[in-house]
């Protein structure tokens, strides 16, 4: 893709060369929880009045709470973590970011695309996604050491006991969570950013207004308090993944790593697995940068004779 940024998705583009229709389609090049929250009524005036600052307060309430923030950090939701990452950079004078790739690459093009020079090593701001997509590293507290530090954890909420939102109250940091991954409403484009209140502060300055849409803002509070759901899901998502290891492993390939909602395995020629599983309609995700790593997410509950048939 265009300026350095590389995706799963791009169905249309699958549909286009392999045939078929989306319904068809067996996507699993994202990671993106593939039995989503039940959304339910949403209240009319979520969708006929602008978002007053009762319903703001009471989704960071839900969020506070759910991801245990310390009292000393400020919360901003937005339409979506991506729109807090292309905001970032401008938190600073630009400089040298740390980046260690390969990483999700919005991270990069960001701030690549406002004048600061990314590196593996970088002394003026880091970026760390944690758990990493696509091989899913986990970092260390004793790893974040940048005067501004970012860390992204969009796929954490399936290991909550490894985040370091403690660290969102240090000055100079921000802890990205994204509510489209775990909770499977992509579409619903809601994400936060988590930490220094001075930081958080430039960020709501430079978003303005109404951020977050209504509908997005009664749905991200319901899925928030709702533990019983959370906690199933993440049973769920455990065993699937280790059923889809299962069955990669009996097909010869062998695990690199990844989270519960994605898998990264090593193969000898990803471009011909992904070939192979898209005549059956399933659509994968391979990497430019390597011809080996072919990464899943997980079917559906009644999807899984799909894969298995292409693979």
């Amino acid at each position: 893709m265009a300026n350095g940024r590389d995706h799963g998705g791009g169905l249309d583009a699958a549909i286009a060369t392999y045939g078929g229709t989306r319904a068809g389609w067996l996507d699993l090049s994202t990671g993106i929880n593939p039995v989503a929250y039940p959304v339910g009524a949403i209240p009319r005036d979520a969708w006929t009045a602008l978002p007053d600052a009762a319903a703001f307060e009471t989704l960071n309430k839900a969020a506070r709470r759910f991801w245990a923030v310390p009292e000393g950090a400020a919360i901003l939701p937005a339409a979506g973590a991506s729109a807090l990452i292309a905001r970032i950079p401008t938190l600073a004078k630009a400089g040298k970011v740390a980046i260690l790739g390969p990483t999700y690459n919005e991270h990069a093009a960001s701030f690549a695309g406002l004048g600061w020079t990314v590196a593996p090593e970088g002394q003026d701001a880091q970026v760390v996604v944690h758990p990493n997509n696509p091989d899913g590293r986990v970092w260390q507290a004793s790893d974040i050491t940048a005067p501004l530090a970012i860390i992204d954890e969009s796929f954490c909420d399936v290991t909550p006991e490894a985040s370091l939102i403690t660290l969102a109250e240090r000055p100079g940091t921000i802890v990205l969570k994204s509510f489209g991954k775990f909770w499977g409403l992509a579409g619903a484009r809601l994400g936060f950013a988590i930490g220094d209140p001075a930081l958080i502060a430039k960020l709501a300055e430079a978003l303005g207004p109404w951020q977050v849409s209504g509908p997005a803002l009664a749905i991200g509070a319901a899925a928030l308090r709702d533990t019983g759901w959370t906690e199933e899901t993440r049973a769920r998502l455990a065993s699937d993944s280790n059923r889809l290891d299962a069955l990669m492993i009996g097909r010869g390939a062998q695990i690199v790593g990844g989270t519960s909602l994605f898998r990264l395995y090593e193969v000898d020629d990803a471009a011909r697995w992904q070939d192979r599983l898209a005549r059956g309609h399933v659509w994968s995700r391979v990497f430019p940068y390597s011809k080996t790593w072919l990464r899943l997410g997980l079917p559906a509950p009644d999807r899984w004779g799909q894969l298995e048939a292409a693979l």
